[in-house]
Formats: C-alpha cells, sequence, structure tokens
C-alpha cells in the first residue's frame, strides 16, 4: 500500500470516528442510552464494507446526470443494505456481544441503528463522489483550458516573432555613408514588434535622407502604422522633394487612413556631404541634440505631429555640421527611460553625455549611449526607443 491511500485509508477511519461520536453525542442529548463501543463498531464496519462495495460499483450511476444517478444509487444500497447489515451484526457480536441478546435477537430487534447508519453514510459516500466526479470534470476542463491557451499563446509568440522579423527587414540592414559623415543607428524595441522608425536612403553620391519617427502605442498597431509610415517616406522621398515637402505628403496619407486617437511623431531630413548641412524638419518629434564645439544645443524648429492636421504647413530648417560635430536623433524611449526612483533619463543626460564622449565615432556613441539608458533603467524598457547619431569628420 503507497502513502497516498494509507492516507486516504486513515482519512475514511476518522470520518466514521466523527460519524459514531455525532451518533452517540445524538443519542446521549437525547436521553437514550447506548454503548459507545457498540455505536464505534457498528459505524467502522459498515463505513468500511459499504466505501469499498460501492467504491467497486460507482461506475453504474457516476457517470450520469442528476437525477439518474440518483435513481439508480437508491435502490443499490437498498439491496446492499440487507447483506451489510448481516455481516455487521456478526461482527458486533463477535467483537462486542450486546449481553445477554443473542445473535438472533440482536439480527431481528437491531436493525434500526445499522440501517440508520447505512443510510447516512451511504449518502455520504454518494454525494462525495458526486462531489469528487464533478471536481475532476472540471479540473480536466481547467487542463484543457490551459492547454488551448498555452497553445494559443505559443502561436502568437510565433507569429509576433515572424513579425519582429518582418519589421527588422524594413529597418537598413547596412546604413549608407557619404564621404565626410559616419551615420549610425540602433532599435531597442519595448515589446516583441516596436512602434519606432528609423530609415536612411541614398539619395545621390552626397546626400543622404534620413528618418526617425515614433508611433503612438506600442505592440502591434503601432508596428502595423509604422509600416505605412515606411512605405510612405519610401514612396515620396527623393532629391527633388524638401523634407518639408515629405512631412506634408505623409501626413496628408495618415490623414486619410489613420485610425482615431493615432498619430506620428516625425522628423525627416536630408544631410548633404556638399555643402555639409543637414536640412530638417520636424513633426513633432523630440529636439534633435546637436554637439558643436564642445557645447551642446536642442535643434528647436518643430511642427504638429502626423496624423492629425491634413494642412498644416510644414517648414524646413538647416543646421551646418563642422568637423567634430555630433548630431543625436531620438526617440522619447530614450529621454523617458526611468530608473528604480522613477527619475527619468531626459535630455540633459544625452548633453551630458556627448559633451564627456563627443571625439567618439557615431558607431561608439550610438551604442555607449544606449547601453548608458539600458543600464540606468536596468534594461527595462518602458517604451521603444531607437537612436541615430550623426559624426561630422
Amino acid at each position: 500500500m503507497n502513502f497516498p491511500s494509507l492516507a486516504h485509508f486513515f482519512r475514511q477511519q476518522f470520518t466514521y470516528l466523527v460519524i459514531s461520536a455525532v451518533i452517540a453525542a445524538i443519542f446521549w442529548t437525547i436521553g437514550m442510552q447506548t454503548n459507545p463501543v457498540l455505536v464505534l463498531v457498528y459505524t467502522l464496519c459498515i463505513g468500511n464494507l459499504l466505501s469499498t462495495v460501492i467504491g467497486r460499483l460507482n461506475f453504474l450511476y457516476e457517470k450520469r446526470p442528476f437525477p439518474y444517478n440518483l435513481l439508480i444509487f437508491v435502490p443499490l444500497l437498498l439491496v446492499l443494505t440487507i447483506p451489510i447489515y448481516l455481516i455487521t451484526s456478526v461482527v458486533v457480536w463477535l467483537i462486542a456481544p450486546p449481553l445477554p441478546m443473542t445473535l438472533t435477537h440482536l439480527i431481528t430487534a437491531g436493525w434500526k441503528f445499522p440501517v440508520l447508519v447505512t443510510f447516512v453514510i451511504g449518502f455520504s459516500t454518494f454525494l462525495h463522489h458526486i462531489a469528487q466526479e464533478r471536481l475532476e470534470q472540471r479540473n480536466v476542463e481547467l487542463q484543457h483550458s490551459v492547454e488551448q491557451s498555452t497553445i494559443r499563446l505559443e502561436l502568437q509568440d510565433q507569429e509576433l516573432q515572424r513579425a519582429r522579423e518582418i519589421q527588422q527587414s524594413l529597418l537598413p540592414r547596412e546604413i549608407p555613408q557619404i564621404p565626410g559623415f559616419e551615420v549610425a543607428g540602433a532599435w531597442q524595441p519595448a515589446s516583441t514588434v516596436s512602434g519606432d522608425y528609423y530609415d536612411v536612403l541614398r539619395l545621390d553620391d552626397h546626400r543622404l535622407g534620413i528618418c526617425i519617427a515614433d508611433v503612438v502605442g506600442k505592440g502591434v498597431s503601432a508596428a502595423l502604422l509604422m509600416a505605412n509610415v515606411q512605405a510612405a517616406l519610401r514612396a515620396f522621398a527623393s532629391n527633388s522633394k524638401s523634407p518639408a515637402q515629405v512631412c506634408g505628403k505623409v501626413n496628408r496619407l495618415l490623414c486619410d487612413n489613420i485610425a482615431a486617437g493615432k498619430f506620428v511623431t516625425f522628423l525627416y531630413g536630408i544631410l548633404d556631404g556638399h555643402t555639409r548641412t543637414f536640412r530638417h524638419c520636424n513633426a513633432g518629434h523630440p529636439n534633435p541634440i546637436l554637439l558643436s564645439g564642445g557645447s551642446t544645443r536642442e535643434l528647436e524648429q518643430s511642427g504638429a505631429v502626423l496624423g492629425v492636421f491634413p494642412d498644416w504647413s510644414y517648414e524646413d530648417s538647416t543646421v551646418e555640421l563642422k568637423a567634430g560635430d555630433r548630431l543625436f536623433l531620438f526617440t522619447d524611449g530614450i529621454t523617458e527611460a526611468s530608473n528604480t526612483d522613477g527619475q527619468e533619463f531626459e535630455d540633459a543626460s544625452i548633453e551630458a553625455f556627448a559633451q564627456d564622449n563627443g571625439t567618439l565615432s557615431a558607431k561608439d556613441l550610438n551604442s555607449r549611449l544606449l547601453a548608458q539608458v539600458s543600464t540606468y533603467c536596468d534594461a527595462q524598457f518602458q517604451d521603444d526607443a531607437t537612436l541615430l547619431v550623426i559624426a561630422a569628420n
């Protein structure tokens, strides 16, 4: 006998002891004289016999719904009552004979109490089996539900991983470069997919189209809108269009198709290697930070976010980039990254980093700044984080 079976056996015996104690207490309360040993022996005998037999015959009714299970159980209990009564009477006579009664007199006259105990234990066993059956059925249903949920989550995770792979393929695998400048980018989604976007397009041999954008929200909906922004930018960006014209076209397209409550912060500029300028248009995006001559400043010219005002007129702004200058473009996932005290990284931290590391390459600045932000927030990014650095050589 293994330990669970032994534990179950002792729990049953304890239950029968409690039943016998309750019955003896009831008899004592109503003033009836009774033999506690007799009550105990009757209860233990009937309980063990009845539970064993019913345990082997419960297949006759346990799978049937109420009241059909009860209609089968009651006749079954009535049939079992007679042999169980006879057997327990013999056991009682052998263990605790109620002298001066004979065995025959005990069987013919002492039937009321054992029959009562038989019905009490029988119906208690029946209710226990029904409750146990329902519990097991519920456990099976819950297990099935958990398995189905796990399968759905695994499928969703696989779909999200495929979506992430597709989204990563929309970002530039290799950033094109032009003489006199170095451009580096980094992308850190807060979840599997991201609403951030950056792109670097070669317009000709000496000019690059550089874009960084942030779709409001996170997750799949933001990622889908980001894909629309990427497609629109690549359709409209060209040598013949200024950054303001590109912003206007993308804005009108989004206003016609974007869902209510959605918008995009967007910055697009043209880096010109001949004039050594960065001509850009900012549509509600965080202001870029320029490190020049050892000091930093924000490029504060900005317009409305995309997808809200279809007739907004955007304007260009141009900044000259001298040798040694560093320009930082970023999404608010960088500046709003918070430490354990809830303090955000903020623009001032980027400016301090730029002044301390201004001689590094764009690639090194990019990786070190992102690593510093990750350390600051213990890698718990609350929003998608994207960073672009333009280094003038």
